[in-house]
């Protein structure tokens, strides 16, 4: 007759020392891999984000300078003053009759895409009113 052992099968998932330390290191090439890429997804969501910021600022610039219109104001100065400190030097500010327009260039790491996604606003201040 044959002699046959039972031989005990490995557990799933065990794995051995040799067998760890080459997936550690097959790991860290992929983080090392997909970083440049995770940044750049990075840098572009925050420079989105500081678009839809410089959207929101330049609406609130845009209704003060139309305000500064009802009221008999500098309707350019008031919309400068409605903006923070930092953005005032980059928003440009076009008054046409009693309409207000404010652009605003988003900021950010991509310097490239942010002037495709200025904000800007537009606010009115209605017509002319009659004597």
């Amino acid at each position: 007759m044959m002699d046959r052992r039972v031989t005990a099968l490995p557990r799933a998932g065990a794995r051995t020392r040799r067998g760890l330390a080459a997936d550690t290191g097959q790991s860290a090439v992929e983080l090392v891999a997909l970083l440049p890429i995770i940044a750049l997804v990075a840098a572009a969501g925050f420079t989105v984000l500081a678009s839809r910021s410089a959207a929101d600022q330049a609406v609130a610039a845009a209704q003060a300078g139309a305000m500064a219109l009802l009221q008999d104001g500098n309707p350019r100065d008031a919309a400068r003053a409605a903006l923070p400190a930092p953005v005032r030097q980059r928003a440009a500010i076009r008054i046409t009759g009693r309409r207000v327009l404010v652009t605003i260039p988003a900021s950010g790491p991509l310097a490239s895409i942010a002037p495709f996604l200025a904000g800007s606003s537009t606010a009115d201040a209605g017509p002319e009113p009659s004597p």
